[in-house]
């Protein structure tokens, strides 16, 4: 006897059809997010029904209410699942590295890729720490991003200049005390593997990154590791030449050839 089909589930169909709304219709609104209101409208819905599920789907991280506008928009949790099916092989391949290095010096160790001029953690490792801030699927700008070093190495100098010299979002602008500073950084990722950068966006008093290559010997990612305790230069080395190691096995892993892991023969971003 062959068995019944699972019977869908109406709360879930519910919740897919208020994803569905906030995903975008091409409304102005869209930018914004959506208020409580006009979503129960658009799917002749009971306002309070409608309330109650987006409190449920913000728990989760499904969805984020702006504390100002009150409308709710679609929430870090389904960028962080999105980026992830994107890069399978990635985090799969990090995975390791990154529990390996978290475990090596207690604290927390990430994947992060460069989208435009913004970084993007795919996937994050806790140390024993009872606090974690989450920043899997959030997007801050390269300059901010503690990995953003590492992920910058092949760009052509001209290039980063620009982009040291853009504006940033209102009260980040500290975040470049020197352009002369970040070229330096970026000639230590290329001699030694690693970059130590100031963190600006959480409690870490420095982030440790190196860049992670494919097949191509193209930058795809950078493995980071946030210091949140003090550390002495000889500590934030071993934890670099630990970490350049780790983004060489990874690159090797994802069919780096050997040969391949400095740039020359490939062709900086324009």
């Amino acid at each position: 006897m062959s068995e019944k089909p699972p019977a869908p589930s109406a709360g879930l169909r519910r919740d897919m059809e208020i994803l569905e709304v906030l995903a975008g219709h091409g409304d102005d609104r869209d930018a914004d997010g959506f208020g409580v209101s006009w979503i129960a409208q658009r799917l002749d819905r009971e306002k309070s029904q409608v309330s109650r599920a987006l409190r449920a789907l913000e728990l989760e991280g499904m969805v984020e209410r702006d504390a100002l506008t009150r409308r709710y928009r679609l929430g870090w949790r389904l960028f962080a699942l999105a980026a992830r099916t994107q890069h399978a092989r990635l985090v799969n391949v990090a995975a390791p590295f990154l529990r390996g290095l978290a475990l090596a010096f207690d604290e927390d160790a990430y994947l992060c890729v460069l989208r435009g001029t913004h970084v993007v953690t795919l996937v994050s490792v806790p140390s024993s720490r009872a606090y974690h801030r989450v920043w899997e699927g959030v997007s801050v700008p390269v300059t901010m991003a503690a990995a953003g070093r590492s992920l910058l190495v092949d760009w052509q100098e001209e290039h980063v200049r620009q982009l040291l010299g853009a504006a940033l979002p209102s009260g980040l602008d500290s975040a470049v005390s020197s352009a002369e500073k970040w070229l330096a950084d970026l000639a230590h990722v290329r001699s030694e593997g690693y970059a130590v950068s100031d963190v600006e966006l959480d409690d870490s008093v420095a982030g440790v990154s190196s860049p992670v290559r494919d097949h191509r010997g193209l930058i795809v990612a950078a493995i980071n590791v946030s210091v949140t305790r003090a550390a002495a230069p000889e500590r934030l080395r071993e934890m670099g030449t630990r970490l350049a190691g780790a983004a060489r096995e990874m690159s090797a892993a994802l069919g780096l050839r050997p040969g391949m892991d400095r740039v020359g023969g490939v062709d900086r971003p324009d």
